[in-house]
């Protein structure tokens, strides 16, 4: 092999994009990431040793036809003209994220969004993503949890955009918990002539709380003051969720998610989202929505709090930036499969149970850790098939390789009674042996696929059977959403002032 050769097996570089379409904002992001085989460690893995921003969009606002209903050819005609406007075809993106966030998941044509890249079908993940999964998306591209592994410290993270507000508690780099509120800018929109244009259910609510009956179309007298009066109801309630307070009545209402139940003490609060732009004064321009309004009444109530506010390496990009670039890792050790017939198969989400397997293993434990995992990304089990990450410690003995594989098949009964193919993936170099047992288990009735000496986390997306070449002979691309690093995020995080 000549030493060109080499280095191409040694080395690759993907492009990818990110589509974020909020309720209130849309915008795409393109980046190339360089990867570098794990040589030197008599691996064969891949891991990403660098990234590089090749276009950023203007941020859109999400058009609408009604107040239920995305305009799909206006959007569609936005992201053509980015991909012209970064010099892209789509046949020079190998990767890619399209997301769905906030009240746009629950809009009439949500669907028809994702057929507009159906031609990418093969390329994409295309997540519609829930609260509490936009929450670990915000939280990660905004560079909170990056801060808070850096000072190993509790950090909150809170994503406000047109809809909904998303709360994260990180502590040393772990994401404790998240929830959501329907706290945004744009519950309602006025054009010039203080006439309403955009009304959601939970504005026209917020609006009644302060003697207000709204309707679209209809003028709003004085209406920077009747707005001001429903940004300090919405603040209200943001901060009751994130001081962790008891709720008031209408809090309880407007609640998308529970509320926090973590009672430590946070270090740091980290906004992001549009209305952050306003927060941190990098925008002054107003969109005919409370953003500015409410960006002054949190900013106001933030630093009256005992925790620091730090300004985030990405404000209204947070979500599509978490979203937008993957690296990719690449093993060839030791695999189970059942068949060669399941394979390929492509995009599978990753969740990763926190079982404790470094003693004694209970298959109930197990079963619940599953069924764990599966809330935390907004998924119901059965659904549709995932890749579960499973840590490993301690001897293969047949005890516990025989609980383990009792409480996988306890935790997927639905994904096995469905047909669907059982996707493991192993830290620990025991993929063949709970593979064959799990297989032998389930009487052949489910493909089983089971990998070994593979690092993964939540937040992944799994290609099996997939060659990337010219690296040769590699079975398994582990697609693994990219955040800022910690020295990045370092560098560029710095406190606001207090005053």
């Amino acid at each position: 092999m000549s030493t060109e050769d080499l280095f191409e097996t040694e080395h690759i570089e993907l492009n990818t994009v990110g589509i974020d379409i909020g309720s209130s904002t849309s915008h795409l992001h393109f980046s190339r990431i360089y990867l570098v085989r794990l040589g030197a460690a008599m691996s064969s893995r891949y891991v990403v040793v660098d990234k590089e921003v090749l276009f950023e969009s203007e941020i859109l606002l999400t058009p609408y036809i009604a107040g239920t209903t995305i305009d799909t050819d206006e959007l569609g005609q936005f992201i053509n003209n980015s991909y012209k406007k970064a010099g892209m075809n789509r046949e020079d993106v190998d990767t890619g994220a399209l997301i769905l966030t906030g009240e746009a998941v629950k809009k009439a044509n949500a669907r028809a969004i994702g057929d507009l890249f159906a031609e990418e079908a093969g390329r994409f993940v295309a997540v519609s993503a829930g609260d509490n999964l936009e929450s670990v998306m915000s939280a990660h591209g905004s560079g909170a949890v990056g801060f808070s592994k850096q000072n190993q410290n509790t950090v909150m993270a809170v994503d406000i955009g047109g809809g909904t507000s998303k709360i994260t508690i990180i502590e040393k780099g772990t994401i404790l918990e998240s929830s959501a509120v329907s706290v945004g800018a744009r519950l309602i929109a006025l054009d010039e002539n203080s006439i309403v244009t955009r009304l959601e259910e939970i504005g026209h609510k917020v609006g009644k709380t302060v003697g207000l009956n709204l309707k679209v179309g209809a003028r709003l007298d004085q209406a920077e003051i009747k707005l001001k009066e429903m940004v300090a109801v919405l603040a209200n309630s943001l901060f009751e969720v994130m001081e962790r307070k008891d709720l008031s009545p209408l809090t309880e209402q407007i609640m998308r998610t529970p509320p926090l139940s973590f009672k430590g003490k946070i270090d740091a609060i980290v906004f992001s989202g549009g209305v952050s732009e306003y927060i941190y004064t990098k925008n002054a321009q107003s969109f005919g929505d409370m953003g500015p309004l409410l960006a002054e009444e949190i900013h106001t109530r933030a630093v009256k709090l005992e925790a620091s506010i730090l300004e985030p390496t990405q404000r209204i990009r947070a979500t599509v930036i978490g979203a937008s670039q993957y690296t990719i890792q690449v093993s060839g050790n030791t695999i189970f499969i059942s068949s060669k017939d399941t394979l390929p198969v492509r995009n599978l989400q990753v969740l990763a149970p926190r079982s404790k397997n470094d003693g004694p293993i209970d298959s109930e434990d197990v079963k619940n850790d599953i069924f764990e995992a599966f809330r935390r990304f907004d998924l119901e089990e059965g659904e549709s098939p995932v890749a579960l990450a499973l840590h490993w410690e301690g001897p293969p003995t047949y005890q516990r390789i025989e609980a383990l594989s009792s409480g996988i098949i306890l935790g997927l009964r639905k994904s096995l009674k469905a047909g669907m193919p059982v996707v493991l993936i192993f830290d620990g170099d025991v993929g063949k042996l709970i593979g064959a047992n799990l297989s032998e288990s389930i009487g052949g009735s489910n493909q089983v696929i089971s990998i070994d000496g593979i690092d993964l986390r939540e937040f992944d997306y799994v290609d099996i059977g997939e060659v990337i070449w010219p690296a040769g002979s590699v079975p398994v691309v582990i697609k693994s959403l990219v955040f800022p690093s910690l020295s990045e995020w370092y560098d560029q995080a710095e406190p606001s002032a207090k005053d």
